[in-house]
């Protein structure tokens, strides 16, 4: 009884037993994706290494344009890629771009992997290259080329070049009217122009050169004599020294002349501005020698405070009036908008040309 089950037993321990070697043994398993190929054309061969977990796995190495058999090169390849699988497995996989350029059947030996410092040779594969079929009796036959494809008109490529188009032409009627409204709306031209300066003291010796002319230092009119000399002064010291002398008294333009001009200088034009005040205020009555006498004194005090090496020559700059400043910055505004607008519209001229062209390729 005992031999009878033994013998029965057996078998089942020797299938464990089996399962559990081939199991634990690694295997190196290769395919390839196509097995003809044309002349030139591409294949990729997988090694599948099935290992237990953690195993070193080592593949063989092909620099490209290595020939892995003679007449199959290798292009690239692939670095590996783990795969889980059960019983504490996981799988290994590595690919190789192969090519060829003579017709052939290549057989491809199997690959020697590395597990753990074993080495482990897969299956062999074949790969089968075939060429072109020439027609070697009509060498000389040539044929037509192919007609154009007439492709089928479809909307959704269209659109949006449609709805580009119309907005290009509705830019294009915005800056025409721009432009429009520039060419009625005139420039501002302001000229600055250069004149020629009258220095202050030329000014006054040309007024005292007409008082002279006019003899009014001997005139019976002493009043007016006194007027036009004292206003000459007043003239010349407001532009000379900067204050308002048209606008002070003579004891107020005395003490501001103090801080400037010499003393002596000014007590002579202060006699003469307080002659001035009795003729045209007191009716106070000169004699001909005290009119020469405040006549030289001015002439002395001209001279004495001119100033020399100012230029003879000024810019005029016109002021612009407000409707002026407004139509000035309109029209700023107008070409900034029309050269802002030309350039979008010429970018989406080129745009749409660009893709209408590709569309009717």
């Amino acid at each position: 009884m005992t031999n009878d089950k033994l013998k029965y037993i057996y078998p089942f321990l020797l299938l464990w037993v089996t399962i559990l070697t081939s199991s634990a043994q690694p295997r190196v398993e290769a395919r390839i994706d196509s097995i003809a190929i044309m002349i030139g054309q591409q294949a990729h061969l997988t090694i599948d290494v099935i290992a237990g977990k953690g195993a070193q796995v080592v593949f063989p190495q092909f620099k490209p344009s290595q020939y892995i058999t003679q007449g199959v090169e290798v292009l690239e390849s692939t670095d590996p890629v783990t795969t889980p699988m059960d019983n504490n497995q996981e799988k290994v996989s590595k690919t190789f771009t192969l090519t060829s350029f003579d017709e052939h059947l290549y057989p491809i030996p199997g690959m020697k992997v590395k597990v753990n410092g074993k080495t482990v040779v897969g299956n062999p594969l074949a790969l089968k290259v075939v060429t072109v079929d020439v027609d070697t009796l009509h060498p000389n036959q040539f044929f037509p080329p192919k007609d154009v494809q007439d492709n089928p008109f479809k909307w959704s490529e269209w659109s949006p070049l449609f709805w580009l188009s119309m907005l290009l032409l509705l830019l294009c009627l915005v800056c025409y009217y721009l432009y429009v409204r520039l060419r009625e709306n005139k420039p501002v031209i302001t000229r600055i122009r250069i004149v020629k300066k009258v220095l202050p003291h030329q000014k006054a010796l040309s007024s005292i050169e007409k008082i002279k002319s006019e003899q009014l230092q001997i005139s019976e009119d002493q009043k007016t004599y006194y007027t036009k000399l004292t206003d000459t002064l007043r003239q010349y010291i407001d532009e000379r020294f900067g204050f308002k002398a048209m606008e002070m008294t003579s004891a107020e333009i005395i003490d501001r002349l103090k801080e400037t001009g010499d003393q002596k200088m000014i007590d002579e034009l202060k006699s003469l501005f307080q002659t001035a005040d009795l003729v045209k205020f007191a009716k106070y009555s000169t004699l001909i020698n005290e009119n020469d006498l405040n006549l030289v004194n001015a002439i002395n005090f001209i001279d004495e405070t001119k100033l020399e090496g100012e230029p003879t020559e000024e810019k005029v700059v016109p002021k612009l009036s407000e409707e002026d400043k407004r139509s000035k910055k309109e029209r700023t505004t107008l070409k900034a908008a029309i050269y802002i607008l030309g350039s979008v519209i010429v970018a989406l001229l080129a745009y749409i040309v660009y893709h209408v062209y590709e569309l009717t390729l």
